[in-house]
């Protein structure tokens, strides 16, 4: 029997040590909820324990179920037939599995028909349908689309549309990118016009690499405004599969090949206004970002963890020269390393997770404040995780995909030739990391998206608290060094900001970010080792393995060498 929760050791660590009291308490109204939902929780212990169960019961689906069915899904996909996306009959299999579970609505509020669980506990549920079929998840993980309903449509449309979520009778599809807007959401042309007679907006137009693209309910970022060509012109809608709205092909993609990937064409297609005019890309599609940051984290860091125990049981299995390969210190040199890594990623995106469902509920109980009156430590409270947010999630996201296509890179490495062929499942979670750092952003977009929080110190607080806990022994010599890398980084946030140069300030970003993501990552896995004694190895590896990279990107940052674009040109022209 696989259960992809109980198997997992540093999942459950994680559950038991994330300290979500508050977050918990926020989101069951101090527990008062109870008196009025039969499966709301009285106190902490209940909730944790509650979360617990349901884990597990996913746990065993993903495991069990949803794993032996990936290979075939893989191998045979969705197919359009008429105009019709049909489903492999496995991947309808799935989803009903998950629909029994009562999942489809995980942090929907209880009068919708939701579980009312905090983002970081969906996370760990994303994280293991992932590892089972990481093109699941583009499914499952799509309720995102539900939550930006809660959070900005009318009570109409939610009344409408959350319990169609919550049961599983709805899927959705978040329809943004076009044929010639890919990252750049601003040039969006898709044009949404308002007929004033029959009180109706409709639009017009294409969406290209639309994930479920056949979906019953669609969120669609469209251009509202005549005369427009920025984000201040487009508005975000809401519309339903109908004649008019046609699925011109299915994508053939490299990875993720059980989720159909639609192009997209609007033939007057009727939609209602979600939220205000003006503010889809602004707020709704920035809103909507941490939550998509986060659930890519949870897929790659799903796909890290099917590749690295694929890789780790091939490796006991595999003898060459009379004895397992694992017992070879090149292969398990890359084995500790691939751990070390998926359990560094786990620890930062499980502390964002926790700081993004703070940020939830600070921002839901500043919008409770009754007109006129004014609450200014909420207000506070509202504004600063919304800063800490903001760079978590990216931060993340860079991490946790660069991270799993690394583990799968070396997971057909331990393989040796047979990764590379087609009938082990190395190939595929290799072919599946490949696009986590593409889409919902690329790293290089993550970078663009942390390195203001990096200037400005963000962050600092968190480090300075991690920083004075009472370690000793290694973790003390650890948190030494720790401290060293962190006057260091102070140092090269002050030079590139004191340069006042916008083109080195951009061509440092990416190594200033990884930089602050070593010491921070350093230290949530020392803080986690004065929990568990046994975790302080794991601390320590990923501290000494983080000083040369720290040490890389520094001397990088300090030099003039590659201070200009036009250096980089002649490297790229040469």
């Amino acid at each position: 029997m696989s259960n992809f929760f109980t198997d997992n050791k540093d999942l459950q660590f994680t559950l038991q040590n994330l300290e979500l009291e508050e977050v918990v308490s926020l989101r069951e109204e101090n527990y008062t909820d109870c008196k009025k939902h039969d499966h709301a929780p009285e106190d902490y212990k209940d909730a944790v324990d509650n979360y617990r169960r349901v884990l597990e019961v996913i746990g065993e689906i993903t495991g069990e179920r949803i794993a032996p069915r990936s290979r075939q899904i893989d191998e045979d996909g969705p197919k359009l037939e008429n105009g019709v996306v049909i489903y492999n009959p496995l991947t309808v299999k799935n989803l009903e599995d998950l629909k029994s579970a009562q999942v489809m609505g995980v942090m929907l509020p209880y009068k919708y028909g939701g579980l009312n669980f905090p983002n970081t506990v969906y996370t760990m549920m994303t994280e293991m349908v992932s590892r089972a079929d990481a093109s699941l998840q583009n499914l499952f993980g799509l309720q995102d689309i539900s939550e930006t309903i809660y959070e900005f449509g009318t009570e109409e449309q939610k009344n409408k549309y959350l319990p169609q979520f919550a049961t599983g009778e709805a899927d959705g599809s978040m329809d943004l990118t076009e044929p010639d807007s890919g990252s750049d959401l601003q040039s969006v042309r898709l044009k949404a016009s308002f007929d004033p007679v029959k009180n109706q907006w409709y639009l017009d137009g294409m969406k290209r690499f639309i994930t479920n693209g056949c979906a019953k309910i669609h969120l669609v970022l469209a251009r509202s405004e005549d005369g427009t060509s920025d984000g201040r012109g487009l508005s975000m809608f809401i519309c339903e599969k109908c004649p008019e709205l046609v699925v011109r092909r299915i994508e053939h993609k490299l990875g993720i090949h059980g989720v159909a990937t639609c192009e997209l064409q609007y033939n007057h297609v009727p939609a209602q206004l979600c939220g205000q005019r003006k503010r889809g890309l602004t707020k709704y599609v920035m809103s909507l970002m941490n939550g998509a940051r986060v659930a890519i984290s949870g897929q790659a860091l799903g796909i890290a963890e099917a590749a690295y125990f694929e890789a780790k049981k091939y490796a006991s299995e595999r003898e060459q020269f009379k004895k397992p390969i694992d017992k070879f210190p090149q292969v398990y040199d890359m084995l500790t390393r691939m751990k070390i890594k998926i359990l560094a990623c786990r620890t930062l995106l499980y502390e964002t997770t926790k700081h993004v469902d703070l940020r939830a509920c600070y921002t839901k109980k500043a919008e409770e404040i009754p007109e006129g009156q004014i609450d200014v430590e909420l207000r506070e409270k509202q504004k600063y995780y919304s800063k800490v947010a903001a760079v978590m999630t990216p931060m993340s996201k860079a991490m946790c995909t660069e991270v799993a296509n690394q583990v799968a890179y070396d997971s057909i490495q331990i393989h040796g030739g047979t990764g590379f062929m087609h009938d082990f499942n190395a190939e595929r979670y290799y072919r599946d990391a490949r696009i986590t750092n593409i889409y919902e952003g690329t790293t290089q977009l993550q970078v663009v998206a942390a390195i203001g929080g990096v200037i400005q110190r963000v962050l600092e607080p968190l480090l300075a608290k991690l920083a004075k806990l009472p370690y000793e022994g290694s973790l003390q010599r650890m948190a030494k060094e720790l401290e060293k890398l962190h006057k260091r980084h102070l140092d090269a946030v002050k030079f590139v900001s004191e340069k006042k140069d916008s083109n080195y300030y951009d061509l440092m970003a990416r190594p200033l970010v990884e930089m602050e993501t070593y010491i921070f990552v350093g230290y949530l896995m020392l803080r986690d080792a004065l929990k568990s004694p046994a975790r302080s190895v794991l601390a320590e590896k990923y501290v000494l393995y983080s000083i040369p990279e720290f040490n890389c990107r520094h001397e990088l940052v300090m030099s003039n060498d590659f201070s200009t674009i036009d250096k980089h040109r002649e490297i790229v022209d040469y």
